[in-house]
């Protein structure tokens, strides 16, 4: 009903909101009345779980209040973007709420319309209940008009769901659906239309979030049922109730401290009225003696005094019989209760027979324990109390020994200790004891033995010893200048490293001499350090020898055609042979049929050799290497 704008106070220099009502309804009188409901509802309310109102005005048909710029998400936007919330987080941020209605409910101001969307959670985690806008003060117009219901119909209660009479009990329950939305990621009732919804908040119960997420501890969900209770008398009386068992719950999560209110109901008895005829005074009574036939004369009773006597008795006996009569078929219509064994220490079979026996449904649940034998029950949930009741087909969540815990150890030489760590520690469950220990041949930190062997099975929460790296005990060494030594010198000064040899050729620098070092002179390393340095090497220019064999590389048309007249046709072609791009033999009419073929080739280290037949190569590149002693490249 109205736009919230941000807005800055230039006296204060402080963000605000600015909540405006819309155009379309200043001229409603009954938006108007709530408009200024909430902002006098909030304004009197000081909490820090509640936005906080500055300032209440209306400057030329503008109606508007100047409240706390609150920085953070809505609850509501939280449960959308993460779904199912830890119940620890929930239950906090229901305390907080509940605090603020706490706070809300002393001044007689109820809100009505409690859901994520109006609970604001800081960038701090401070929940702020926000949006007064239909809360009205405890009066006698409590009743919500019929056609007229105001709020978020799924989180309505079901008095404010059929226009009754709404008071601090509504907010509870409001809050306990959002609760049970923040523990389970979905509102308790849902339907395609309000009017659906509401009747089901009305005649249908809840399933028990606890079904929905088993991982709801059970005091929570207690909790939560009674927060959600139809009938008002069986809720939380008031937040101040629901606040105690809250904030008992965090410190007892599986406790049984969340009691019912039915014990303390009060019925309402209906005595029937006295039928007309039994007070008509003596109307059906025989007129004389004459029709009293058969019968000996008695002396006439005075017919008021005997109404009067059964009147005072019906008086007395129909209510003790009613409220007998009522507790009888009260009690008939309840569960029957059975008193809740100690199931802890007995096996499960034990267990299953015992719950079987008093119709009670059992979850179980294994864990490993080193001191209660497989099979045997270690907790129980709801904890036994001597002669504590539960309903039949009440369901009993039961701990069971697995035994003591086997291991197999695993291979961890070799690893980083941290790596090995998570894998004794966390997946195996093991306590290790580390022995560090110099090695010069294993890098600082990584394990170099370890006790127990690979395969062997041991108890979890063993100690095993690991021995790992710390370091490798050399000594310090200050790297000397080698640049412009010969490579011998060079490697006789850096003898207490570990010197690698690269070459590269620099015509401009001494053949032989170093021409770069990778560690910088004057560096303190530890002996066996890796350096590299660069020695110049001018290669020599050398001379091979290439033979081809023309007639084998051009196969068939090496053969030379003779005309009618007896001479050749086309006997000869263009031979050319390049060496590095260069020409190193050249001949126009060399015979198709030659087989050794002489050129000579000249360069340094490797050159590349290429075949041309009237400028077409006609064999893939040869590599020639030089270096050897009288090379030879025959190309075939």
């Amino acid at each position: 009903m109205a736009t919230v704008y941000k807005a800055k106070d230039n006296i204060l220099k402080r963000y605000v909101a600015v909540k405006v009502l819309r155009d379309e309804f200043t001229t409603d009188e009954e938006f108007i009345r709530r408009f200024n409901t909430e902002a006098q509802s909030a304004a009197s309310l000081t909490h820090p779980n509640i936005v906080s109102i500055f300032d209440v005005g209306i400057e030329e048909n503008v109606y508007y209040i100047v409240m706390e710029l609150v920085q953070g998400k809505t609850l509501k936007e939280i449960i959308n973007e993460d779904g199912v919330l830890p119940w620890k987080w929930s239950v906090n941020i229901a305390i907080q709420v509940a605090s603020a209605l706490e706070m809300a409910h002393k001044n007689n101001i109820i809100h009505r319309d409690i859901k994520p969307h109006n609970i604001i959670i800081t960038e701090d985690g401070i929940a702020k209940v926000t949006d007064f806008g239909i809360a009205k003060a405890v009066s006698n117009s409590t009743i919500t008009a019929f056609g007229a219901t105001i709020g978020s119909v799924h989180y309505f209660s079901p008095e404010h769901a059929r226009g009754g009479y709404t008071d601090a009990k509504s907010d509870i329950y409001s809050l306990g659906v959002v609760m049970y939305e923040m523990l389970t990621g979905r509102v308790p009732f849902d339907a395609d239309t309000p009017v659906s919804v509401a009747l089901k908040h009305m005649q249908e119960k809840a399933v028990e979030p606890i079904k929905l997420n088993p991982s709801i501890p059970y005091a929570i969900n207690k909790i939560i049922m009674k927060a959600m209770e139809k009938d008002i008398s069986l809720r939380y009386q008031t937040a101040t109730e629901m606040l105690k068992d809250l904030s008992l719950a965090l410190k007892e999560p599986e406790g049984s401290f969340v009691k019912s209110n039915a014990a303390n109901m009060q019925y309402t008895q209906r005595i029937p009225s006295i039928r007309e005829n039994v007070v008509n005074d003596g109307e059906d009574a025989p007129k004389d003696k004459s029709e009293r036939k058969g019968h000996p004369e008695t002396k006439p009773v005075n017919k008021k005094v005997i109404i009067i006597v059964a009147v005072v008795l019906l008086a007395i006996l129909l209510p003790v019989g009613g409220f007998f009569g009522v507790q009888l078929i009260m009690k008939a219509g309840e569960p029957k209760k059975v008193e809740l064994p100690n199931f802890v220490d007995k096996t499960l079979e034990e267990s299953k027979t015992l719950a079987e026996t008093l119709n009670l449904i059992i979850e179980t649940e294994e864990v490993y324990d080193d001191k209660i034998e497989a099979g045997k029950i270690i907790s129980q949930v709801p904890p036994y109390e001597e002669k504590t009741m539960v309903e039949e087909k009440s369901t009993v969540k039961l701990t069971v020994s697995k035994g003591q815990e086997m291991v197999v150890m695993k291979k961890v030489v070799g690893m980083k200790f941290e790596e090995a760590e998570s894998i004794l520690k966390d997946e195996l469950h093991l306590v290790i004891e580390r022995i560090d220990e110099t090695s010069k041949t294993v890098e600082e930190g990584v394990i170099t033995k370890q006790e127990v062997e690979e395969g062997k099975e041991l108890k979890a929460g063993s100690t095993v010893k690991i021995y790992v790296s710390s370091g490798t005990g050399l000594k310090d060494v200050v790297v000397p200048y080698v640049i412009g030594d010969t490579e011998a010198d060079a490697k006789e000064k850096l003898k207490d490293l570990e010197v690698t040899v690269v070459y590269e050729e620099d015509t401009t620098k001494v053949n032989g001499d170093v021409l770069r070092q990778s560690i910088e002179a004057g560096q303190t390393v530890e002996e066996k350090t890796k350096i590299t340095i660069t020695v110049n090497r001018i290669e020599e220019i050398k001379t091979g020898t290439i033979k081809i064999n023309l007639k084998s590389l051009l196969g068939d048309k090496a053969n030379i055609k003779i005309d009618e007249n007896g001479q050749e046709i086309d006997p000869t072609v263009d031979l050319r042979i390049e060496v590095n791009g260069d020409t190193v033999y050249r001949e126009e009419n060399q015979r198709k049929d030659s087989t050794e073929i002489t050129a000579t080739a000249s360069g340094k280290g490797t050159v590349t050799v290429k075949i041309f037949v009237d400028d077409v190569k006609i064999t893939s590149d040869k590599q020639f290497d030089l270096t050897v002693e009288n090379p030879v490249l025959q190309i075939d």
